[in-house]
C-alpha cells in the first residue's frame, strides 16, 4: 500500500514475502457486493513485483460472508492488514503469477485465514530466524526502492508472522546492534553494511521468482 507522508503525498510501502520478493499493493477501496448474485464482497487490486520490469498480478479479492461476519468493518483501517497478508500469503504459496499484462485473478479471502476458536487472523507462525530475515529484507528493499526511514512497528508485519510488534522490535534491535541499521522509536535507517548486501537480497529475489515461475510453467504444461 501507499502510506501518507507529512506533506500529504503518498509514499510507496514495500512488503516482502518470506521467500524474499519485494511487493507493493494498490487496492481499489471500497469492497463492493458481488454482482453475480453470490453472497460475497469484492475488492480489486494490483500486486506489483518491485525491482522487476513491470511484473504485476491483478487480483479480485473475494471476501466470504463467513469472514465478513467477524470483520469490524470493510474499511481500510480494519481490512487492509488482513487483505495484504492474504495476498502476500498467496504469493508465498506460489498461487499467483506475475506477468507484464494479464487478466484479473480471483483470490478467496476466506475462513482459512481466520481462527474462529481464538478469534484471530492466522497466516502461519514464523520463527525468529525467518522474522529477522524478513526485517532485514524489508529495510533493504524499502531503502533501495523508496528511501527514507523504514517503519518497523507495522502491525501488518506482526500479523503476517503471527507475533507482536514488540517482539519484532526486539529482533530488529539485534540487527541494529550488528550495525545493519540505526533504529529510533521503531524507525530504521539503513547503514552501508546492510546496503552492501544487495547481491544477497537480489539473489534471494531471483531464486524466489524462478521457483514461482517454474511452478506456473509446470501447471500450464
Amino acid at each position: 500500500m501507499d502510506q501518507q507522508t507529512g506533506n500529504g503525498a503518498k509514499e510507496k510501502k514495500i512488503y516482502v514475502t518470506l521467500t524474499g520478493l519485494p511487493l507493493s499493493f494498490h487496492l481499489e477501496w471500497p469492497f463492493h457486493r458481488s454482482t453475480s448474485g453470490a453472497d460475497f464482497w469484492v475488492l480489486h487490486g494490483d500486486i506489483r513485483l518491485e525491482n522487476s520490469e513491470g511484473l504485476h498480478a491483478p487480483v479480485a479479492v473475494n471476501l466470504s460472508a463467513t469472514v465478513r461476519e467477524v470483520m469490524p468493518s470493510l474499511e481500510p483501517k480494519d481490512a487492509e492488514a488482513p487483505v495484504i497478508n492474504a495476498l502476500r500469503k498467496e504469493v508465498d504459496r506460489r498461487q499467483l503469477e506475475f506477468v507484464k499484462s494479464g487478466k484479473l485473478v480471483p483470490v478467496q479471502f476466506s475462513s482459512r485465514h481466520y481462527d474462529f476458536k481464538r478469534n484471530k487472523w492466522v497466516f502461519g507462525k514464523a520463527g525468529d530466524d525467518e522474522i529477522t530475515q524478513l526485517l532485514a529484507r524489508k529495510v533493504y528493499w524499502q531503502t533501495r526502492l523508496v528511501g527514507g526511514d523504514v517503519w518497523l512497528g507495522d502491525e501488518t508485519e506482526a500479523l503476517y508472522v503471527e507475533n507482536t510488534t514488540d517482539h519484532l522490535a526486539e529482533l530488529a534491535k539485534k540487527l541494529a546492534d550488528q550495525g545493519l541499521f540505526r533504529m529510533e522509536r521503531r524507525y530504521a535507517t539503513a547503514n552501508l553494511s546492510l546496503m552492501e548486501q544487495a547481491g544477497k537480497f537480489e539473489s534471494d529475489m531471483r531464486v524466489a521468482l524462478v521457483e514461482l515461475e517454474k511452478k506456473h510453467a509446470f501447471e500450464r504444461g
